[in-house]
Parts: structure tokens; sequence; C-alpha cells
């Protein structure tokens, strides 16, 4: 009984410590290109990580990963719980620095500029005498 115990706890251990390695599911918008991917030195989870070192309360929105001003970088977008806009962080995917962060303000509601324009029924041809 007591060898049962001690097998089931270990088979449960053992789960326990795969599940814990096992990558979050990602529940972000993701842009990143096989063709770009294959080419970065720096994983995708240590440039989060990078990331929310910086912005700690942060929640990632999105990430795309792109070539800007001749270096390959992962753009984090995160939002923080209670202020307006979003804060881009982007990491280098080569060498792990940060090369900018930058707050984006939301854009503002744009006016309808729909032009709803009254169709006429055309009028007959005035008859000359």
């Amino acid at each position: 009984m007591r060898t049962a115990l001690i097998a089931a706890s270990l088979v449960l251990g053992a789960g326990l410590a795969a599940a814990a390695q096992q990558p979050a599911a990602r529940t972000y918008q993701r842009e990143v290109p096989d063709s770009l991917a294959a080419q970065t030195r720096v994983s995708e989870d240590s440039a989060r990580a990078i990331a929310m070192r910086r912005i700690p309360r942060g929640v990632v929105q999105k990430l795309e990963l792109e070539r800007e001003r001749g270096h390959l970088i992962y753009s984090w977008v995160l939002k923080i719980a209670g202020r307006a806009g979003v804060e881009e962080v982007n990491v280098d995917a080569l060498s792990g620095r940060i090369l900018g962060v930058e707050h984006e303000a939301d854009e503002p509601a744009r006016p309808d500029t729909t032009k709803h324009v009254q169709l006429r029924t055309p009028r007959p041809p005035a008859r000359r005498p």
C-alpha cells in the first residue's frame, strides 16, 4: 500500500513538472513570418520576458517579428490595465537589447464621414411647343 502511494505521488509529481515546463498557451495575436523567425538568435519566449521586465504590469496583446531600420526586431504591444493606449517595446531579435519603448495613444473615434445623398427621381424633359 505504501509503495503504491509513493509510486502514485512520483507519477503525479513528474506530470506536474512536465506541465510546468511547457510554455503557456499564447493568447495574443502573432505575426511571425517563418522566413524571419529562422534568422533570430533570441527566442520569442526570451524576448517576451525582456519586454515584460520593462513593462511589468503589461499584458501582451500582439507580437510582430519584423525588419525595421536594418534591425530584426520583436515588436511587443502591451496593455496596462487602467491606462489609455498601449506600450510598444522593440527587442532586438539578435542581441536581446531593448531598442525602444513607445506609448501609443488610442486612436480617437472617427466621426462618420459617410455622405448620405438623397437620390431624386429624374424629371421628365420639358415639352417645347
